[in-house]
């Protein structure tokens, strides 16, 4: 194949540097545009479908909403998984849907079919609201507010208000939500006996001023030749003409809303409470849209916060956590990685070329391999995320890979006497086809990558483009660039003409003997080759599986749960003492504590909490954050009646066998005795099951038959009960107008009553005959128990058993629970589910298998047309099982698992490794063409090839060498990865230099023996070809 690209960039060098002039301004530009983030974009299309009932239990929603509302979307096309968590009055359903499924037309079609079901529903619930989740990953950063010269409800109408309105208005940010505090509200507090004397009830005193206190339009009218509009104010303007207004009682009685209640501005009954090092603040989070950029965020909510600081220097805006701080800390030592092992690369060249002009000719091609690769990574929608700057770390090495075979070719040009000019053209024409093979054949391994949907596609793929972009851009500087400025900058050697002579007791002189016996002891070359082989996957159960690694994001979660009907102030007391003791620890800057308040799903529970504890930065402190929640267990052990767990990066808990059925009693049982059986596993800590806990219920029992005598019916008698505890809310409610906001007028019990029975059993129910009777007189009034929160998955009951990893990885933790005898022997209906890391772990591998054995097909065909050969090519891919001992045998003496970057790396691996066999093999053909017996030509080829080959390996290797040996952020991604990398590459070389010549001369003795056999089945001869080929004019 004849390649003369580079002889036509050294004659015409104008174009060819005006190219990557353009190519190098276009890739800066993008650098400066493109967002910084921790992670790859990942996009399943999530919609929610949250329907709320004030009041109802879980137990009833589940059957009037959330199963109805399963049933209608199941059939929809594409969805991936339905969950649904049902707690005191909500019913939140998920549908995840498959990636490429389009958001809005997702959320369309729920929406129709949410309004089928409508109906059917209860009449009592507030409107479904459909919505489509647009934040990515969590909160990216935490605040607290603090001032004491305002009251917790102005600091939460502040975070509310005007401090929300601020942040919502930076680029980027998706969603501001408030932690602790309250809302102001104009509260009043019935009166029961005043209620039972005037025999009124509380759901007529509130429907009263839901009439009565409001402002109505009333149109418009012409009055004096001008149109004026006409409303009816009937809202009182102060809350003592509140108190005034005159309630209606019957019978042409009436009187005062004061005589019946006592009606005050106040705040909201409090449903969360956040402290920070123990006092009391109002906290909020910040949340980015999908898209957007992690660092560009935060630098805008930040110049919001500084200008609402000084606007407001009676307030204490204090950052609390910040996982930006962590992305910024793993961007930066990527690129002083890239950076450092840039350096090593050319220090490398340097040590083996002893020339500082061939250095600067191999050094340029860097930067201009890595500049157009970030105008690729802005056009596909790329950011620079641990994934995509990994790629760029790993690739450095190999982007001067192409660069030096072409320098190394040119410098044994000039030393038998050419000029550089046409050493240059000579060296770069004649080495054109093994540089563009050596690019083919990495890039032909992530053709396949493009093809991988799911989870783990967002993540290969990103890394496959990166990668083939980088040395496609390094394959057009090696053939315009690097000749170019070899021609123009190397000098004429002065004397040496000729090849060096070989010295016997040299390095290259005992290699040559060595490849000598192995052409003439085939046999024991390939046994020996087969036994290392052998070895090599006997390495692969020593390894521990996983999926993603761990890594020090000094801030530790721990969610903390108290039993079901816990109050919030217990629940803030617990918190509170377990934040106190943690902060003693000298690795602690700072506790962050929040009780109560809204999950994840959107429902309220006040005996749940959150820790947030910020540690010192990892180099300041001795304990790793793994580490240091491990210390933490026996200190969290001591307090009582409580459930903790740390939450990890990427899921809730590090392990969570998910168990689903229709049986709630059968999924219990199941779940206890699978938690019995993981509790006697080592590594595997804080085995809990999450189930459906009882919680204290407050039960009134209509009597059927007097309350239908007495013409009462059971909503009436729910009615009463609901806004005497609770309050009427949202529509239900009345307003009341502030200057500056509008708040709802909550008609209920004072707190001290609403757990008092007498008090609940005087209150009212009005008849169908206009008359009121005490509630007790119609209802029975006790204690009982419900669940207090259900779990739902695949439209079935869900219980999880969770724990956290203390020592095992992912995988290892998998395989030695899947082999317990509890989760083998579940009962009949009941069955394990995969979900979350588990279930991507497992997609992993099974997408690593297809992609690996895709990938090997395409570097054959590539090779096959390249080589326009079968065999050969063969002799090509003896390199990649020879890479795999050493990758593994890396792995375990550094200790890591195989996962998410080790199996990206395993790949890359098969595309860099070809390389030595492809130099080889190729120089071997062409001194055959040229006449040259077989034997010699193979000696010849590791005589002059094992230089370059030698010298692209540890340039290669001293690229990555930084990533493997680095600390700080995301070293725990990175390095394994490059340990992998580097050990396959090291015993690949070291093998390939001996055992591709064996091959080879084994494979061309099958030619030979397979040549007359095949020619047999054909007609066509030499002769036909000769006559067949086009005829020069």
């Amino acid at each position: 194949m004849s390649l003369r690209l580079s002889s036509w960039a050294i004659r015409r060098p104008i174009p060819t540097l005006v190219l990557f002039l353009v190519l190098s301004v276009g890739g800066w530009l993008s650098f400066l545009q493109l967002p910084i983030n921790a992670n790859p974009r990942v996009e399943f299309p999530v919609i929610t479908v949250l329907i709320s009932q004030v009041g109802a239990a879980p137990t009833e929603l589940e059957h009037s909403v959330t199963l109805r509302v399963e049933r209608a979307v199941s059939g929809l096309a594409g969805i991936r998984h339905i969950t649904s968590t049902v707690a005191d009055g909500i019913s939140v359903t998920t549908v995840e849907f498959q990636l490429g499924t389009d958001p809005g037309r997702a959320a369309n079609d729920i929406r129709d079919a949410i309004a089928l079901i409508r109906a059917d529903l209860p009449q009592t619930i507030e409107e479904p609201m459909i919505t489509r989740i647009d934040v990515e990953g969590g909160a990216i950063l935490n605040y607290a507010v603090k001032g004491s010269a305002r009251s917790l409800v102005e600091l939460s109408w502040f975070v509310d208000d005007q401090l929300g309105r601020e942040l919502l208005a930076v680029p980027g940010v998706q969603k501001v939500q408030r932690l602790g505090g309250v809302e102001r509200e104009v509260k009043v507090e019935l009166m029961a006996e005043r209620l039972q004397a005037l025999g009124i009830t509380a759901e007529q005193v509130n429907g009263q001023l839901v009439q009565s206190n409001i402002n109505v339009p009333g149109g418009r009218t012409q009055l004096a030749s001008r149109e004026q509009s006409i409303r009816t104010l009937g809202s009182a303007p102060t809350v003592q003409a509140l108190s005034d207004t005159p309630i209606a009682l019957g019978e042409g009685r009436w009187a005062r809303l004061g005589e019946l209640a006592r009606v005050h501005d106040g705040a909201s009954q409090a449903r969360s409470l956040a402290r920070l090092d123990g006092e009391e603040v109002v906290g909020f989070a910040v949340f980015r849209a999908k898209g957007s950029s992690d660092t560009r965020v935060a630098a805008g909510v930040e110049t919001v916060i500084q200008r609402l600081q000084q606007q407001h220097p009676e307030l204490e805006i204090r950052q609390i956590s910040s996982s930006v701080d962590y992305t910024l800390a793993s961007y930066d030592a990527a690129l002083m990685t890239l950076v450092e092992g840039a350096l090593l690369t050319v220090l490398v060249v340097l040590v083996f070329l002893r020339s500082w002009r061939a250095t600067l000719v191999a050094a340029i091609a860097l930067p201009l391999s890595i500049l157009p690769t970030f105008a690729v990574i802005a056009g596909f929608g790329y950011s620079l995320n641990s994934i995509t700057l990994l790629a760029l770390t790993l690739v450095i090495g190999i982007l001067v890979d192409d660069a030096i075979v072409e320098i190394e070719n040119i410098e044994r040009h000039l030393d038998q006497g050419k000029r550089p000019y046409q050493a240059a053209i000579d060296a770069s024409d004649a080495i054109g086809f093994a540089v563009v093979a050596i690019t083919a054949t990495l890039v032909a391994v992530f053709l396949p990558v493009s093809f991988i949907g799911g989870f783990i596609g967002q993540y290969f793929t990103p890394f496959g483009i990166t990668v083939s972009a980088a040395v496609l851009a390094s394959l057009l500087v090696a053939r315009l660039v690097t000749p170019l400025l070899a021609a123009y900058l190397l000098k004429p050697k002065t004397s040496g003409h000729g090849p060096r002579p070989v010295a016997p007791g040299g390095l290259l002189g005992r290699y040559l003997k060595l490849l000598e016996w192995a052409l003439q002891h085939r046999r024991q070359s390939l046994g020996l080759a087969g036994l290392f082989l052998v070895g090599s996957f006997a390495l692969v159960p020593l390894l521990p599986s996983g999926f993603m690694p761990v890594n020090d994001l000094s801030l530790s979660r721990i969610d903390v749960s108290l039993p079901p009907g816990t109050p919030l102030a217990q629940t803030d007391k617990a918190l509170a003492d377990m934040a106190r003791q943690i902060r003693q620890r000298p690795e602690v800057l700072s506790v962050f504590v929040t009780a109560g308040g809204e999950d994840a799903s959107g429902a309220t529970d006040v005996a749940s909490g959150q820790l947030l504890v910020r540690l010192l930065p990892a180099d300041q402190r001795e304990l790793g954050q793994k580490a240091f929640e491990q210390s933490l267990r026996p200190l969290l052990n001591g307090f009582a009646d409580l459930r903790y767990a740390f939450r990890g990066e990427t899921a809730a808990r590090d392990l969570s066998i998910i168990l689903v059925g229709p049986d709630g009693a059968a999924l219990s049982q199941a779940a206890h005795a699978v938690q019995r059986d993981m509790r006697a596993i080592q590594g595997i800590a804080n085995v809990q099951v999450n189930e459906p806990l009882p919680r204290p219920e407050l039960l009134i029992q209509p009597r059927v038959d007097e309350a239908a005598r007495a013409g009462v019916s059971a909503q009436a008698i729910g009615s009463v009960a609901r806004i005497a505890a609770v309050g009427e809310i949202n529509a239900g409610s009345a307003r009341f107008n502030f200057p500056d906001r509008q708040v709802p007028i909550r008609v209920l019990l004072p707190a001290i009553e609403q757990g008092d029975l007498n008090a609940l059993g005087n209150l009212g129910v009005s008849t169908d005959r206009g008359t009121v009777l005490p509630l007790s007189a119609v209802a029975d009034i006790g204690y009982g128990s419900g669940p207090a929160r259900i779990e739902r998955f695949a439209r079935l009951r869900r219980v999880s058993v969770d724990a956290d990893l203390a020592g095992l990885t992912l995988g290892a933790a998998l395989d030695a629970v899947g082999q317990l005898p509890a989760l083998q022997q579940l009962p009949d209906g009941v069955r394990n589910v995969e979900y979350g890391d588990a279930e991507y772990m497992n997609e992993m591998f099974d997408k690593f298998s297809m992609v690996m054995g895709l990938g090997i097909m395409m570097v054959f065909a590539v090779l096959v047309l390249l080589f326009r050969d079968f065999l050969q090519p063969l002799t090509i891919l003896t390199a990649l099982p020879l890479s795999v001992g050493g990758a593994l045998g890396g792995l375990l003496l550094y200790g890591a698992a195989i996962d998410l970057p080790v199996v990206i790396g395993l790949l890359m691996l098969m595309g860099i490794v070809t390389k030595n066999s492809i130099l080889m093999v190729e120089f071997t053909l062409e001194k055959r063409r040229l006449g040259v017996p077989r034997q010699q030509a193979l000696i010849r080829s590791g005589a002059e090839r094992a230089r370059p080959i030698v010298m692209t390996t540890i340039a290669m290797v001293a690229g990555m060498l930084p990533a493997a040996l680095g600390s700080g952020a995301d070293a725990g991604f990175r390095a394994p990865m490059a340990v992998a990398v580097i050990g396959g590459l090291v015993t690949s070389t070291l093998l390939s230099l001996v055992l591709v010549p064996v091959v080879f001369s084994c494979m061309d003795d099958l030619r030979q023996w397979l040549a007359p056999r095949l020619a047999r089945l054909t007609s066509v001869t030499a002769q036909d070809r000769a006559q067949a080929q086009p005829q020069k004019p």
